[in-house]
């Protein structure tokens, strides 16, 4: 399939066409159609696979057709939800690509920055709001924002809105929008807790599930180290030192495990950054940037960070604390080997994430090469089985199963 069989206007197929795209991926080919018939939708796809694309195309085709060339006031028609200031600036700039041609508009909105120039852009009206929870909820209590004239609500990566506690703003946003909205969910991971709200929000929602979260991309290494939980820093350094690894994406469980990281990295004379929502906007920019210039060689995220890391060539992702939730490891290591390029992911598994790793693998059903050769191993490399499962392990779903799209249509009001 061609982006010219998806029916889209001719401006966004030149905007479309100048980016380079000419076969849509597998989500926009099958999340896009559904978005332009009015659908509700449920998208699961792991990050790389053009999730953005998938709904900010179809949205801008609407809301074209819609506004045309009006010289009325402006109003918030599209609203995307998103849970972290990096995803929420790519997904404008994505908006202002594909939309380019058109005479819509939109504004990025977020925290930890001044409010001003945000505001003076909303008295001008706009017609795509992209936000944060946080900052979206303070400028509507404010008076600056009107949501009455929504037509479609986006929740990207509502899986990790779940996980940094944004459920209750989440619920507080949509109450505020129009009912008769079309809703779109769009995530990496799938799990229970997410059906569940999307029951909530969602209407006769279709589903499309592509690259299900328990496959791992075909040209990424596995590899697995058994190391003793105290020596990870030290056994870290050494690969870095001995194999030489450069442009490095280290995943730490916590903010301040991630900060303890590269501590111990510099004082060893290795230029190492941590991201993480504890840092600024412009801090945490400043860091990807080094890092995307190669002016540091390893950068250290927490999960909800590493969401706003856009990088193409990434070769070595290195899990220095194991996920207890077997789909963020599938999500982790899907940043290297992207855009047909190979990558190694590397895990350390203390003697405490053994069941993890046990989780891990019945998910993926491959054979990761575990290495003995290091110094730093316990149990010479062969785990315990009877090792005492962590506390507060407990995690909801696995992956995600795409059913076939229910043909009837309920009779609800649209915006179309």
């Amino acid at each position: 399939m061609l982006f010219e069989d998806l029916s889209l206007s001719k401006s966004i197929q030149r905007a479309v066409f100048e980016e380079g795209y000419l076969n849509p991926t597998p989500i926009q080919e099958q999340a896009i159609p559904v978005v332009l018939a009015g659908r509700d939708l449920i998208g699961c796809a792991q990050t790389g696979t053009g999730k953005t694309a998938a709904f900010a195309i179809p949205i801008i085709h609407q809301l074209h057709r819609i506004v045309g060339s009006s010289k009325k006031a402006k109003q918030i028609r599209a609203l995307i939800v998103t849970p972290t200031r990096e995803l929420a600036v790519q997904i404008g700039q994505s908006f202002d690509t594909y939309a380019k041609y058109t005479n819509l508009t939109q504004l990025t909105i977020f925290g930890g920055v001044s409010q001003n120039p945000q505001v003076e852009t909303l008295k001008k009206g706009v017609d795509i709001l992209v936000a944060t929870p946080g900052r979206l909820l303070d400028l509507h209590k404010q008076g600056f924002l009107d949501l009455n004239h929504l037509h479609v609500l986006v929740l990207d990566e509502a899986d990790q809105m779940l996980d940094m506690g944004f459920v209750n703003d989440v619920k507080k946003i949509v109450k505020l929008t129009p009912k008769n909205r079309q809703t779109l969910f769009f995530s990496a991971t799938m799990p229970i807790a997410i059906r569940e709200l999307a029951e909530m929000f969602l209407t006769d929602p279709e589903t499309v599930t592509v690259s299900p979260v328990s496959s791992t991309a075909e040209n990424v290494e596995q590899r697995v180290y058994f190391v003793d939980k105290t020596e990870k820093r030290n056994l870290l350094y050494h690969l870095i030192k001995t194999e030489g690894l450069s442009n490095v994406l280290v995943f730490a469980r916590t903010k301040h495990g991630a900060d303890n990281v590269v501590k111990a990295l510099r004082k060893k004379d290795i230029p190492a950054e941590a991201i993480h929502g504890d840092k600024s906007q412009n801090a945490r920019q400043r860091v990807l940037d080094a890092f995307k210039n190669k002016e540091v060689g390893v950068l250290v995220a927490t999960d909800i960070a590493a969401r706003g890391i856009d990088i193409d060539q990434l070769p070595f992702v290195i899990n220095f604390d194991l996920p207890n939730i077997p789909e963020t490891y599938v999500h982790r290591i899907g940043r290297t080997g992207r855009a047909g390029n190979g990558g190694i992911a590397i895990s350390f598994c203390g003697k405490d994430e053994h069941p993890y790793w046990k989780d891990i693998q019945k998910l993926i059903k491959v054979d990761v090469k575990t290495i003995n050769d290091h110094p730093y191993q316990w149990h010479a490399g062969s785990p315990d089985a009877t090792a005492e499962k962590p506390k507060n392990s407990n995690r909801s779903g696995g992956a995600h199963k795409s059913r076939k799209s229910n043909t009837s249509k309920k009779n609800k009001k649209r915006w179309y």
